[in-house]
């Protein structure tokens, strides 16, 4: 488990190409669920062991943020993140569409023990160097996602607001913006890199 992680929220199809590529509608507002604690392990050279006998599931890589203090209305993302870090959104896939047919929540697909690793924190940049940066996903060793704020449905700061107004935002809690297209599926074996620009932030194999 992370080390002063609170609350995990997590944006779901925050990418127009992601929510496509699912079969899934875009959302009018952010898509908010949520990661028990201890699903947030370090992803820094790490061995993550995954449920074996669920069926699929799926690598969702995505920037995070860190919030590093009490949110007041009014507040801007630069004002309460002082770091961020990248993180791989692991999936139950076929439990995940199981529930979404029969409505139900997606925690049984989203919330059992490492399915939020998170790399070391890196300084949370200037508006500039965030839209200028891609962050990418490579599995063993090829690319499979790439994202950037820009192509983001929801802006960093609308969804602050929005979970601090419906759900509160504290100190240590952290926030999974959203996956890119090119999810994909994952296999006991698979090695995973998480790059900033052309910093390599994190990597983890999969036990």
């Amino acid at each position: 488990m992370c080390a002063d992680v609170n609350n995990v929220y997590c944006v779901g199809r925050n990418y127009r190409l992601h929510a496509e590529e699912l079969g899934n509608k875009v959302p009018s507002e952010p898509l908010i669920f949520l990661k028990p604690s201890h699903a947030a392990v370090p992803l820094d050279k790490a061995i993550i062991h995954l449920p074996q006998d669920a069926g699929l599931i799926h690598y969702e890589g995505e920037l995070v943020l860190r919030i590093a203090r009490d949110y007041v209305p009014g507040m801007s993302v630069d004002e309460l993140v002082d770091v961020m870090a990248l993180g791989l959104d692991f999936t139950l896939r076929d439990v995940h569409n199981d529930l979404q047919k029969k409505g139900l929540p997606w925690t049984p697909a989203k919330g059992f023990k490492n399915a939020a690793p998170l790399t070391p924190y890196i300084a949370f940049p200037e508006k500039e160097e965030l839209e200028a940066t891609d962050f990418t996903v490579l599995k063993n060793g090829v690319e499979v996602q790439r994202g950037n704020v820009k192509d983001m449905i929801f802006s960093l700061q609308k969804i602050v607001e929005f979970i601090a107004a419906r759900y509160g935002l504290g100190k240590d809690d952290v926030i999974f913006t959203g996956t890119p297209a090119g999810v994909g599926p994952v296999v006991s074996g698979d090695s995973f890199e998480l790059f900033w620009g052309d910093k390599l932030l994190g990597t983890c194999l999969v036990g």
